[in-house]
């Protein structure tokens, strides 16, 4: 190939015996037999193993090598005898008997083992970011990642897209969370805002006459870190189609997720069509607007049970007046569980700052009367135990964990005790992919401290309903054509039905607080296309870190970034963000004050 390689660390074989090579790489591995050096060279494509007996003139200088020195290695392919040979990499047949080499790059004490995949301090590895990346597990993670991208790339072309760049400097817009913001030198005192997504930038598109639009896109939102998204940036895969209702764009963002997913995944596809579940549904059921469905156990409302005066749980009762809900789950077939089960749950929920999960399991008596086996179980009659299996098709031996709680904080209760429980009784079947779409979001929700009322999603969502005829006069009942797509729990994009119609936007904007000088400042290009005959139109922005992550089996989305920050917003190894000089600052036209309380 070049003066530092014929072949690469991975390709050679027994087709190469006797023939000579050059191979440039890292020293993964050393062992020192005495008479004989082993050392395992690795580059991006694999490993090689190289030798050097006590006869070569380089054996002692070969055995100073520190791990992590980049050197290349002339010599001639060997035959392994059959019990030598390494089947665990490509090239465990052949090893390479060093002739001679050169050091290409030295290296330091290393703050941690490239070999190892042990876990180690956040802070170390981001620091060391580079040498974190040559450890296999990620560096493979993050060849997936661009294979996984490339793939999507075309299947996106293969469903008509087009693919275009949105800019990066733009203006700062109310998009729900708060705006990187980049002074202006040539207009002191204004400021960019670098893009949380490119939404009205996809929407402006439309307006322009493309049809199909996609990019894998850049976005920057100042918040908070968390496992499934990266503070700072991220990588979203943005798609907006003209002439479109909502089951256009779920077509088409169902087609590509099976062809990726199976491509990429061995594991089943639970539902080839993704179920449709209305956000209220889903709240009722899981407990939350992003369910696990590998998960089957559901959230009943079992609050009108306990106003029967042969239900005698006082304390629920009481809480029940006062305004609070009453959910359970039902997991079937474990009252013979032993007690640990039971209590092992009750006092996890007690260490989420709940009351704890009361329980019962149903069963009958030696004369067939069905009763309730448990801590609780005596507080309830036969009739209201009936009831109560009508409600949530209990059986006998299955067993009720219960809560009570306000409304804002028993869905949340739900959802994580649902999860918990799936858990200990393992039936989330892990070998699965599954699928859904949350549907019918309100368009307004309503800020419990404040009592303001704010945009619960996007807030260029179109309206469901006979729009000429719209009832403005309750908007927390206005339902959207706003959607998020779900696997195994994990959001991975929102979505709408794009409001193309500058009137009604006015009127809706107008409910959240925003005059029309002030949506005309803001949303200005936006406005102004939309009154020059836009289309109807719609999209979506499944996250690409998310779905890599989902794909390499990561519960962290760090694992499959390449360079991500610290859960300060703190790039390590860059050091970012940093100080900069007073040239600049002057430059720019600002200066560094006191904090501000």
């Amino acid at each position: 190939m070049n003066k530092y390689r014929t072949h690469n660390c991975g390709e050679l074989n027994k087709d190469f015996i006797k023939k000579p090579v050059l191979l440039s790489g890292w020293v993964h591995k050393k062992r020192d037999h005495g008479n004989l050096l082993f050392i395992d060279l690795r580059d991006n494509f694999g490993i090689t193993q190289c030798i050097a007996d006590k006869d070569n003139k380089n054996f002692s200088d070969l055995e100073k090598i520190p791990l992590e020195t980049v050197i290349k290695v002339e010599g001639a392919v060997l035959q392994r005898s059959s019990e030598t040979i390494n089947n665990e990499i490509s090239t465990g047949e052949i090893e390479i008997k060093i002739k001679s080499f050169e050091i290409l790059g030295k290296t330091s004490e290393l703050p941690l083992p490239v070999f190892s995949d042990q876990e180690y301090a956040e802070e170390i590895r981001l620091k060391y970011r580079f040498l974190d990346l040559r450890r296999k597990k990620i560096h493979n993670n993050i060849i997936f990642r661009s294979k996984v991208i490339s793939f999507i790339r075309k299947e996106m072309e293969k469903l008509g897209f087009n693919e275009f760049q949105t800019p990066i400097l733009t203006s700062s817009s109310p998009e729900g969370a708060r705006d990187f913001l980049v002074p202006s030198r040539l207009n002191p005192g204004k400021f960019y805002a670098l893009p949380q997504a490119p939404q009205q930038f996809k929407q402006l598109i439309m307006v322009s006459g493309f049809d199909k639009y996609f990019q894998i896109a850049p976005c920057f939102r100042d918040e908070d870190a968390r496992a499934d998204r990266s503070p700072g940036e991220f990588y979203q895969l943005d798609i907006e189609m003209s002439f479109v209702e909502q089951e256009d764009v779920f077509d088409v963002v169902e087609k590509l997720m099976i062809s990726l997913f199976k491509n990429f995944s061995e594991k089943k596809m639970l539902f080839e069509k993704f179920p449709r579940i209305p956000f209220k549904e889903a709240m009722n059921k899981y407990g939350t607007d992003k369910p696990d469905l590998r998960n089957p156990l559901l959230a009943h409302d079992i609050s009108e049970v306990f106003k029967r005066d042969d239900v005698k749980f006082e304390i629920f009762k009481k809480l029940l007046k006062s305004g609070s809900l009453i959910k359970s789950i039902v997991t079937k077939k474990t009252n013979t569980k032993p007690r640990s089960f039971f209590d092992n749950i009750d006092k996890w929920a007690k260490e989420q700052g709940w009351n704890g999960l009361a329980y019962f399991s149903i069963e009958k008596d030696e004369n067939g009367k069905i009763v309730g086996k448990g801590p609780v179980g005596k507080f309830f009659s036969e009739d209201s135990l009936k009831e109560i299996m009508k409600i949530t098709s209990a059986e006998i031996g299955d067993s009720i964990f219960m809560s009570c709680s306000k409304e804002n904080e028993i869905y949340d209760i739900m959802s994580k005790s649902r999860n918990k429980i799936g858990e200990d009784l393992d039936i989330i079947d892990q070998n699965s992919f599954a699928f859904c779409w949350i549907t019918d979001f309100p368009i307004f929700e309503l800020d419990k401290e404040t009592s303001k009322i704010n945009f619960s999603h996007n807030p260029f969502s179109m309206p469901q309903g006979d729009i000429k005829n719209l009832d403005l006069s309750k908007p927390l009942e206005l339902k959207a054509y706003q959607y998020d797509i779900v696997c195994n729990g994990v959001e991975l994009s929102s979505g709408a039905i794009r409001n193309h119609i500058p009137e009604l936007m006015y009127k809706l904007f107008s409910i959240a607080g925003y005059d029309k000088n002030t949506v005309d400042e803001k949303f200005s290009g936006m406005i102004n296309a939309l009154s020059y005959g836009a289309p109807p139109h719609g999209g979506i922005a499944p996250g690409i870190d998310r779905i890599v992550m989902l794909l390499a089996n990561e519960k962290n989305i760090r694992e499959v970034t390449m360079f991500p920050m610290n859960q300060n917003a703190q790039d390590l190894m860059m050091n970012s963000p940093s100080d900069v000089s007073e040239k600049q600052l002057k430059e720019l036209n600002l200066k560094i004050l006191d904090k501000i309380k």
